[in-house]
């Protein structure tokens, strides 16, 4: 059992993320972790089915996710992020409500709700 708290998982999370460090990732997520889109479609359940999510959205030469807010309630925590991203139509951002429940200091359940996508004109938010 760890005894990293809600905040600290999420933001190894955001951390692996960003540093598009697969193995660190998915040791924030317990191995029978869930991902949702808000709607409740399950996006996929366990290490096997995210990995190959994360490393496609890591061949992304552009991907960074910035956190705009957090709030933090007990073992949830939610993040507001724009993440940019390389989309077919070029480089541009998402804004993306994500809210995560962790427990044992892994996270079990992640919901993602996204925005609308905007297209850069000029540098990235990145650079």
């Amino acid at each position: 059992m760890s005894h990293r708290s809600p905040l600290e998982v999420v933001q190894a999370q955001l951390d692996a993320y960003n540093a598009k460090d697969i193995e660190a990732l998915l040791a924030t997520y317990s191995p029978n972790a869930e991902q949702y889109a808000t709607g409740g479609e399950l996006l996929a359940r366990g290490h096997e089915q995210m990995r190959p999510r994360f490393l496609a959205r890591f061949a992304e030469p552009n991907l960074y996710a910035r956190l705009l807010s957090r709030q933090v309630v007990g073992n949830m925590v939610a993040d507001l992020e724009l993440i940019e991203r390389t989309f077919p139509e070029g480089v541009g951002s998402i804004e993306m409500l994500c809210v995560y429940e962790v427990f044992d200091g892994q996270i079990l359940r992640a919901t993602f709700a996204t925005g609308e996508k905007r297209l850069y004109a000029g540098p990235s938010i990145a650079s």
